[in-house]
């Protein structure tokens, strides 16, 4: 393969490898010609720079043989419209799978082209991560699923090993050279570019050696792997920087997507090494390149608009014409013999001329069935009369009556019985309605078929024994019921079943007047089936006007391939052709589609004189021709292309003459028509004469067609459409152009707009819908000041389109295509033409694509849903979707919302194979549609989200706060417990010694202590023992020996791995001296499996405290000051840190009183604990307070109830218990458990009248729907709605709220979401949109002082505004326990003072934000009460666009969108949302979840979410109180632990 003057053989390997790239870039049709001859230049150039004017001559690029074998000339080349390329794609594909009707080269070339120049641009789309077993989709050997790669042993991975090693050996000279290739290969994004090449300046290759430091990374980025692996751009390895040229075995698994930057900086600066960093910083990169329209700026919050409404650009094409005259048809001229009816013309014919054959029907292999004469079609239509009027039902009470509507179901192989079923009602004066044949009870539009014949009133359906016998039936042979439809009665039409009519009948023939004559049915754009009611007149009126405008004549032959139930196929093939006498020879879908010739043979043998066809059997016709060579259509006077409205019908039209013009077709012969089922036929083109010029097209700029005006295509020839004429208008009609939305007003001559009609020859009305008629069909137009033109009434087409020079009517599309996106028109139509002619589409199935508009934060969104071919690769279909998502945003200027593949075979189809698109709407947006790959891109696309909010400078004095707060007339914001009294008694040992096994299990451990221990005073020991009365005792036994108790949850016995850890670090934390637990415990510590998690050698001294010797302690400790350390609390935060802090004698006491005063616990009482007693309130309320007030306790472990559910409530009923605390995950359980269940607990006597306080400890916001459900259910078992209520407490202090016996019920209050995010509180109405409820988090303790803060300023805040709880009590924590004393940490959050307004007191930050809201009810001294609302912790907020998130709202959201999500949680990553869902249905809804998910963040918190995974349930890890722990997840995910089902990387 020597060029001219160059040896390729001599050229060094990898530019050869680079020429055979291109070439097979240029044969799959990836590349344009002139591109590949400029790349191919280029990667010559410095090889034949030495050589004199050698020209670079182009490979014969010979196709392989699957495909073609004739060379591919050059697009420019003048030669048939019909280049070999779109030959060879057409070759290498089965038949029918094929829809061509939106092919056009010059629109291929132009994507093509369009494509070129992204590649130059370079972006890089991270690719979706998949489980391998949530789809099995593609072969798999072709496609590794990203992230198995890594693990697989296959014979692909070892190929890899080989390709990346004989790779290294001739790299490493030259990293430039990867750069370089990276550009061609085209890896994971469409346009070819890698993570590495992102952003990066393109370097020639250096002569000169480069040094071999060239990362291992960027050399196993690029690598070109033949086995078509998917990239795993995520994959990361630990890399040698040196100089060593061996490969780690640990990188076997990597592939070429490998990125520079896998070691990225997490937020706090920590290094994150992971596959799931690197893809979200590619999508970063990917979402750094600026959108389109600039944001204006930020809305103020109390604005009740939230949209950015887009400026009119300046530069918009606004039409400039004078105003339209409305067009006039020929006049419809009167012949003499023309029939006062059709039905008039049946009887004439099937008198006159019986054995005139009237229609042909064929079988399915194409050969001819059975031919109906008109003599036979005219004795069996007045038998079926007959029948239908006098045979079904009683003398007295027939079952029809003249004008009563009827369903006609016939199959569209039988043409035959459909005719003599639709003359049959005609003569007797039925209405008949043709519909298609249900297939299924669940049929694709079968309920608005339903909402159909409601609206018509049809009770009886005439159908074929054939038929009949194929629809679905139950168990006893009865036929279903469809879903939506009215109870049917089903009437066999078969000849044999007919009655002969008496000799004295005659059916009554009234000349044609304005009674409906049948009914058509139409599905509008959102789905629902309407019946179009065609009068008598407009019957015989369309006909007289068909037959006049195609120069019909009697005993002429016409072939129809279209639907005879509807549209053309009815008006031209029965209607028409009965009034002319024409034998009509039908070709169903079915032959079609068996032998896409047949019918070009028929024409051939009968010597058609027309045809009535669309682009799709032109396209079919085309393909099959080369077996038929002596196949003549000089016969053909007039081919109609039904369809010839579409735009993208011109190419059908131009192929097809090209290739039969050689056998006799003419080219004047091809007429285009546009029809509409309201306006029936709009125009149709007459055939020319012979040898008359053909009619001018129009090339439209498609820019121009966006904003509705016309504008001819001169500078960009990549987004131009062309458009063939419909001819003129129907004779006798007349014709106006008026905008689509709004009033009916004229456009101008330059302006596209509604085509709307009016005409004797047209629709009367939707049957049974009086309001949508008079919109549609009873419009009259308004000139520009809005005033009436004329009285005549026009109806609406549903066409878009204008008048060309001599009246010639030419249609851009359709209403019901259009897709308004930011106030501009695309047509679907254009966008499926684009996205087929991304070649090679080895990825999706032509004719299967469905283009439709979904509407999502004030404006409609694209989404394109595609079926994929089963032998797709994943990579294959990414890489299509991106270049597809390229094309459409050149060629339309348009960005697309979702892209979705599905599997094959799983869209809707029409009865006649075509895709349902509104029932695919339906199912996205139901989370039915069950993608295989998808891709959403709503950073790209949603462009009028408000600007991000500038945070203002804070610098507030207490002047301008005063101020504010006199002017505003708001008080600062702060409340107060009631007064504490005296504390009796400071020390708590000496009420244990009430408490006699306490005691003696507390004398005998503090002995202990005191002889084994070696401990000193203020020592720390951890408590590690099961809930119960020994960890009261071993707290006290430690007190007694003056040491610190440290209590800790034990490990899960069965969950070591996970839970250990956790106890080895708090041991390690608090510096323990020593370990108190039980024997099985400490057995467990020291096991075998302990050792695999953590290092049992080095734990601190245990002692077991089971079988100690009965001793008395010498002497028992007694704490000199009330401020010394009593114990540490220890306790995981939500945010995933692990805090200690110190509680001192004296607050312990002081809380200890607060509690028995606001819970008014006597020693009388019996309190119910159902929470974890190792650390905040649950500790203090089992261990401390019950001590302190004397009343029994009864501890029930949340751990039972997961043997036994209704443990807990038995419990209350048992004991006849008042007052009871549980957590939020206790309450959750019994909640999902038992809610099913209350009957049975009724009947087994479970009783909970007796409860007057239930509350839950939580440190969170109150969780409103689950407190609310637990009271309604368990109502029925006498718990009082007023007896739930909840708690607060925070690290800084245990218990700031309680809701006690004494105070007023907790209030509930709906605040607006919008200011919330704004650190504002504004109370709105109940039910008010972005509304959301909050309940107050209970009293404030006695003691306690709250005061809400700017967390900024730290100034105080008035009452409407979110700001930070602080809090003063004599119970706050003394401080944080650390090991390395913190002091900054401790100063900020426990003794701080505020900025301004009271210096003096020192707070505790809690660090949650909240609001205080002075309510009317009354506190016990009287005064208004003071209701503190939590809204969530300030650490867990979500900083996004300037503004203030809080998790718990937007999870909330996503748990709405789809039955199957079981629990979410959001977090940030690089100020990307991430959203994790847990997925509880099949796997194959996990993709559904991606739009569903995207689509309400964005509609009710206004945030696009970056990245969406969908997990299995259970992997949101949850802490004992039953809070989400969002950090450990981010974690998590970032280190590539969670083991998603899908991960979507939002574009």
């Amino acid at each position: 393969m020597a060029d001219r003057g160059v040896d390729l053989s001599a050229l060094p390997k990898e530019v050869r490898d680079q020429l055979a790239e291109l070439d097979l870039e240029l044969s799959e049709g990836d590349i344009t010609q002139k591109g590949y001859e400029k790349k191919r230049a280029k990667l010559l150039a410095s090889y034949i720079s030495h050589l004199p004017n050698v020209d670079l001559p182009l490979p014969d690029v010979q196709l392989s043989p699957s495909r073609s074998a004739d060379p591919s000339p050059s697009p420019e080349a003048p030669g048939p419209s019909t280049s070999s390329a779109s030959r060879h794609h057409r070759s290498h594909r089965s038949g029918g799978a094929r829809d061509e009707r939106y092919r056009s080269d010059i629109h291929t070339e132009a994507v093509q082209a369009a494509l070129a120049k992204h590649k130059e641009e370079k972006m890089a789309l991270p690719m979706p991560t998949k489980r391998r077993s949530a789809f099995v989709q593609s072969p798999i050997d072709t496609c590794t699923p990203p992230d198995t790669s890594s693990a697989s042993e296959d014979e692909g991975s070892l190929r890899r090993k080989a390709a990346l090693s004989a790779a290294l050996a001739q790299t490493l000279q030259s990293p430039d050279y990867w750069i370089n290739r990276s550009v061609q290969s085209s890896s994971t994004s469409s346009s070819a570019s890698s993570t590495l090449s992102h952003g990066e300046p393109k370097t020639q290759p250096q002569p000169q050696p480069q040094p071999a430091v060239s990362l291992l990374a960027d050399v196993l980025a690029h690598t070109r792997i033949e086995n078509s692996v998917p990239p795993d751009v995520t994959s990361s390895a630990s890399q040698d920087r040196g100089s060593r040229v061996d490969l780690p075995p640990a990188v076997r698994g990597m592939s070429r997507g490998q990125s520079r930057s896998s070691m990225l900086d997490t937020a706090d600066g920590v290094p994150v090494s992971s596959r799931v960093s690197t893809k979200i910083q590619q999508l970063l990169n990917t979402l750094k390149r600026p959108k389109r329209p600039p944001l204006s700026e930020f809305f103020l919050d109390d604005s009740e608009e939230i949209v950015e409404v887009p400026q009119p650009d300046p530069n918009t094409p606004k039409p400039e014409g004078r105003q339209i005259i409305p067009v006039k048809g020929e006049p419809l001229g009167v012949v003499s013999n023309w029939p006062p009816a059709l039905q008039a013309a049946l009887a004439r014919w099937g008198a006159t001329q019986a054995k005139s054959p009237a229609l042909t029907a064929l079988d399915i292999t194409g050969k001819p069935l059975y031919t109906l004469t008109y003599g036979k079609l005219w004795s069996r239509s007045l038998k079926l009369a007959y029948t239908l009027l006098n045979k079904l039902g009683t003398k007295t009470e027939p079952v029809l009556q003249p004008g009563d509507r009827v369903a006609l179901v016939y199959p569209n192989s039988d043409p035959g019985m459909f005719w003599v079923a639709f003359y049959g009602c005609l003569l007797a004066e039925v209405i008949p309605v043709p519909i298609e044949v249900p297939l299924s009870r669940q049929d694709a539009g079968s309920q608005q078929i339903g909402f159909l014949l409601g609206s018509c009133g049809v009770s009886l359906a005439l159908t074929s024994e054939v038929c009949l016998k194929g629809l679905p039936k139950t168990q006893n042979g009865e036929i279903i019921q469809f879903k939506g439809w009215p109870r049917m009665k089903w009437v066999v039409t078969d000849t044999k079943y007919l009655t002969k009519p008496s000799k004295d009948w005659q059916p009554h023939i009234p000349t044609a007047n304005t009674d409906t004559a049948y009914i058509e049915y139409k599905a509008s754009k959102e789905g629902t089936v309407m019946g179009v009611a065609v009068s008598k007149i407009a019957m015989l009126t369309h006909c007289q006007a068909l037959t006049q405008a195609c120069n019909y004549c009697e005993g002429e032959t016409l072939v129809n391939v279209l639907d005879c139930k509807k549209d053309m196929g009815l008006w031209h093939g029965v209607l028409t052709s009965v009034m002319n006498r024409i034998h009509t020879i039908t070709v169903p879908y079915a032959v079609m589609k068996a032998c896409p010739m047949s019918w070009v043979q028929r024409v051939h043998i009968h010597k058609a004189r027309v045809a009535l066809v669309k682009c799709r059997d032109l396209h079919w016709a085309m393909m099959a021709h080369k077996e038929q060579k002596d196949i003549n259509l000089s016969s053909i006077r007039m081919l109609i292309v039904a369809d010839g409205a579409n735009p993208w019908s011109v190419s059908s039209c131009d192929a097809f003459l090209n290739v039969f013009q050689s056998h006799g077709l003419k080219p004047e012969v091809i007429c285009p028509c546009a029809t509409s089922p309201e306006a029936l036929t709009v125009a149709i083109r007459r055939p020319g004469a012979r040898g008359a010029p053909l009619p001018a097209r129009a090339i439209l700029s498609m820019g121009g067609l966006s904003h509705g005006v016309i504008r001819v295509n001169t500078e960009d020839k990549n987004s131009a459409l062309t458009v063939q004429d419909v001819g003129h208008i129907m004779p006798g009609a007349l014709m106006c152009i008026v905008k689509p939305e709004g009033s009916p007003q004229l456009c101008k001559t330059d302006e596209i707009g509604e085509i709307v009609i009016n005409s004797r020859a047209g629709g009367t009305m939707y049957y049974g819908l009086p309001g949508v008629t008079k919109t549609t069909f009873e419009v009259i137009p308004v000139n520009q000041a809005g005033a009436p033109v004329g009285e005549i009434p026009f109806t609406r087409t549903g066409l878009l389109g204008f008048v060309g020079p001599g009246s010639l009517v030419f249609v851009v599309g359709k209403i019901e295509g259009l897709l308004m996106v930011s106030g501009r028109r695309h047509n679907a139509d254009d966008l499926v033409a684009t996205a087929l002619a991304v070649e090679p589409v080895k990825t999706v199935y032509r004719g299967r694509i469905a283009v439709f508009s979904v509407t999502v934060f004030y404006d409609e969104r694209i989404v394109i849903v595609a079926e994929q071919r089963p032998d797709a690769s994943e990579e294959d279909s990414f890489q299509w979707m991106s270049r597809v998502l390229q094309a459409i945003d050149s060629i339309h200027q348009v960005g697309l919302y979702c892209l979705a593949l599905v599997p094959a075979n799983t869209l809707p189809k029409t009865p006649l194979g075509g895709i349902h698109i509104c029932e695919t709407k339906q199912n996205f947006l139901e989370g039915n549609l069950h993608p295989c790959n998808i891709l959403m891109c709503p950073h790209t696309c949603v462009t009028n989200l408000p600007k991000p909010r500038q945070k203002q400078p804070v610098d507030v004095g207490p002047a301008s706060m005063l101020v504010g707060n006199l002017v505003a007339g708001k008080r600062i914001a702060q409340a107060i417990g009631r007064e504490l009294g005296v504390v009796e008694d400071q020390d708590l040992i000496r009420k244990v010694l009430s408490s006699v096994p306490a005691l003696f299990l507390a004398e005998k451990i503090t002995a202990t202590l005191m002889e084994r221990g070696g401990l000193n005073t203020g020592d720390n020991v951890v408590l590690l023992y099961p809930p119960g009365i020994d960890l009261i005792a071993a707290f006290y036994g430690c007190l007694y020996a003056g040491v610190v108790p440290v209590t800790v949850r034990p490990p899960h016995p069965q969950n070591l791995a996970a839970t250990l850890p956790t106890v080895r670090m708090i041991i390690d934390v608090s510096k323990a001296a020593c370990i108190l637990t039980t024997q099985p415990l400490m057995r467990i510590l020291r096991s075998r499996e302990a050792a695999a998690s953590v290092n049992v050698k080095t734990w601190p001294t245990i002692i077991d405290t089971d079988d100690l010797p009965r001793k008395r302690p010498p002497h028992i400790y007694k704490p000199p000051t009330a401020e010394m350390l009593a114990y540490l609390d220890f306790s995981v935060s939500t945010t995933g840190m692990l805090t200690g802090v110190k509680m001192s004698h004296a607050a312990v006491s002081t809380l200890c009183r607060s509690i028995k005063l606001q819970c008014e616990l006597y020693s009388s009482r019996q309190v119910a604990i159902c929470l974890d007693p190792y650390c905040g309130l649950g500790f203090v309320l089992w261990c401390l307070s019950s001590v302190y007030s004397g009343h029994q306790s009864i501890l029930i472990p949340p751990l039972e109830l997961e043997s036994s559910l209704p443990v807990w409530l038995s419990t209350l009923s048992q004991y006849k218990i008042r007052d009871t605390f549980c957590s939020y995950s206790v309450m959750e359980l019994c909640t999902k458990g038992l809610g099913t269940q209350t009957e049975m607990l009724k009947a087994r006597g479970l009783n909970l009248s007796c409860v007057r306080s239930c509350v839950v400890i939580a440190e969170e916001r109150p969780r409103l729907a689950l407190t609310q459900s637990f009271s309604k259910l368990f109502k029925d078992l006498g718990l009082s709605p007023r007896a739930v209520s909840t708690a607060f407490g925070s690290r800084v202090n245990l218990a700031i709220c309680l809701q006690g016996t004494a105070g007023p019920d907790p209030s509930t209050v709906y605040v607006d979401m919008k200011s919330l995010r704004h650190d504002r509180v504004r109370l709105v109405e109940r039910g008010a949109p972005q509304s959301l409820p909050l309940m107050e988090s209970g009293t404030i303790l006695p003691g306690v002082r709250v005061i809400i803060v700017n967390p900024e300023t730290r100034g105080p805040l008035g009452d409407s505004h979110l700001g930070e709880i602080w809090v003063n009590s004599p119970h706050n924590a003394s401080g944080y326990y650390t090991i390395y004393g913190e002091e900054s940490l401790q100063a900020d959050h426990f003794n701080t003072r505020l900025s301004f307004g009271e210096p003096q007191t020192l707070w505790a930050r809690t660090s949650y934000l909240g609001f205080i809201k002075r309510t009317e009810l009354l506190d016990a001294s009287g005064d208004r009460h003071d209701a503190l609302f939590v809204v969530g912790s300030l650490d867990e907020t979500l900083e996004l666009r300037g503004l203030r998130y809080h998790p718990i709202d937007i999870e909330t959201s996503v748990s709405r969108a789809h039955r199957s999500i079981a629990e979410s949680a959001v977090f940030t990553w690089t100020n990307l949302l991430v959203v994790v869902a847990e997925l509880s249905g099949s796997e194959q809804e996990a993709l559904d979840l991606v739009p569903l998910v995207t689509n309400v963040v964005l509609e009710e918190h206004h945030l696009i979410v970056g990245v969406v995974v969908i997990v299995d349930p259970g992997v949101i890890p949850i802490n004992s109180r039953g809070e989400k722990q969002r950090m450990h997840l981010r974690d998590s995910f970032l280190a590539d632990q969670l083991d998603p089902i899908y991960v979507a990387y939002n574009m």
